[in-house]
């Protein structure tokens, strides 16, 4: 009888509320950003509304042209007040590579949640992927860029 209460209180508070209780994914945390004043999460959506951009692309991890959209790195760093430093990027599995700030620029990376038009999962090398537009330009063809094309990146520390 207590669990049939609970769960009719339950179903009377997200009623009320108006909220689903099925959470949405667009709205989980993504990334975590700190070294910022206060830390921010953001979620897909987050991310979305910064806005987005495409990349069409070679990579020497996939075969073929790949369309990549995401938000270009520099509206990142724009909405988070960092104008230079280095970013210490970190993979879910703890890979971490230090890219600086100053590769934040028009034109230049971003960071990719959908390739060829569909969401990446972990196995996909997302959800998101520090992405370059290697094929634009040779001083995105280096053994250094390629090692800063993190996958599976749900961290950012800004350092100095």
């Amino acid at each position: 009888m207590v669990g049939l209460l609970r769960c009719l209180a339950l179903v009377f508070v997200v009623a009320v509320s108006g909220k689903s209780a099925v959470a949405d994914p667009n709205e989980e945390t993504l990334l975590t950003v700190t070294g910022v004043p206060q830390a921010v999460e953001y979620s897909l959506n987050d991310l979305m509304e910064l806005g987005q951009t495409r990349i069409r692309t070679t990579t020497i991890w996939t075969e073929g042209v790949q369309e990549f959209e995401g938000v270009p790195l520099i509206a990142l760093l724009t909405d988070l007040g960092v104008t230079g430093g280095k970013l210490m990027t970190r993979a879910v599995n703890d890979y971490a590579v230090e890219v600086p700030v100053s590769d934040a620029v028009e034109g230049g990376p971003i960071i990719a949640f959908h390739r060829n038009g569909a969401p990446m999962t972990l196995r996909e090398k997302g959800p998101l992927w520090l992405v370059y537009p290697y094929d634009s330009d040779p001083k995105y063809q280096t053994e250094v860029v390629y090692s800063r094309s993190i996958w599976q990146l749900d961290r950012i520390e800004v350092l100095p």
